[in-house]
């Protein structure tokens, strides 16, 4: 990876694996996971998202990720204490703010777990606790659950401006903006989600980024971001989860962008 681009792209992409649409089964989902540790390419991050639903397979699997991910699909929280847990993410209630379920949690998470908060993209929040991150979904199963353009960028812009980190989620198959024939939607792009990120870092309009589908003009634009800006931007978008962690890296090498092999 260049010198240039690596703040851009460094530990970028969560293992999604056992997630739609790849939807993995445990052992499938490790084993390829442990193929990916061992390449250690520097744009994943090589935490493994795994629901609480699953903690049990998980456990009786004999290989361990280096870092776990636990994506909170029951009730509760469950004990944790014996994985590698780094980030803990779990869906806003519709009747409860970020603060309120923040401080429901405290003292439940160790001090070394990060907690995000799954939100809409069109709920910009304005109650989110110190060490809080928020998490935006990008995309689905359906053509409804891709948030417009106007909604995602006001979702960076905010987070951005309030110094909230944040992670996404679904959707972000490929790294630019395309459209999609089989749900007849525009997805968006990865690298345009990093790109957002560093114009409104930069107190620019994110939805501009956000938009672009030239090839030519995306990569141009992100051979220009200056180092610190990338720096910055990165500090705020943490990752974002793909259930196909060879595609990211395969985009970035095809775009000019990265130099090291999928």
């Amino acid at each position: 990876m260049s010198v240039r681009t690596a703040n851009l792209y460094t530990a970028l992409v969560d293992d999604a694996g056992l997630f739609p649409p790849t939807s993995l089964h445990m052992e499938e989902a490790l084993a390829r996971h442990r193929r990916d540790q061992e390449r250690g390419s520097q744009v994943l991050t090589h935490r493994f998202l795994c629901p609480a639903s699953r903690l049990d397979g998980l456990r009786r699997e004999s290989f361990v990720p280096q870092r776990i991910g636990l994506i909170i699909d029951v009730p509760d929280i469950p004990p944790f204490e014996d994985l590698p847990v780094d980030i803990v993410e779990m869906r806003l209630p519709d009747d409860m703010s970020v603060g309120a379920l923040a401080r429901r949690l405290a003292g439940r998470l160790p001090p070394d777990v990060r907690l995000f908060v799954e939100v809409p993209a069109r709920r910009v929040t304005g109650d989110v606790p110190d060490g809080v991150g928020l998490k935006v979904r990008c995309g689905g199963l359906s053509a409804d659950a891709f948030p417009p353009v106007e909604h995602l960028a006001a979702f960076i812009r905010s987070c951005v401006e309030r110094g909230i980190p944040f992670k996404a989620t679904a959707g972000l198959h490929h790294a630019v903006r395309h459209f999609d024939p089989s749900l007849g939607v525009d997805r968006h792009g990865f690298l345009n989600l990093v790109l957002a990120t560093c114009e409104a870092v930069e107190q620019r309009d994110p939805a501009v980024a956000l938009r672009t589908t030239d090839v030519g003009r995306i990569v141009q634009f992100a051979l220009a971001v200056p180092t610190d800006t990338a720096e910055r931007a990165r500090r705020l978008l943490v990752s974002y989860g793909s259930c196909n962690t060879s595609a990211p890296v395969a985009d970035l090498r095809a775009l000019g962008l990265i130099e090291e092999d999928v």
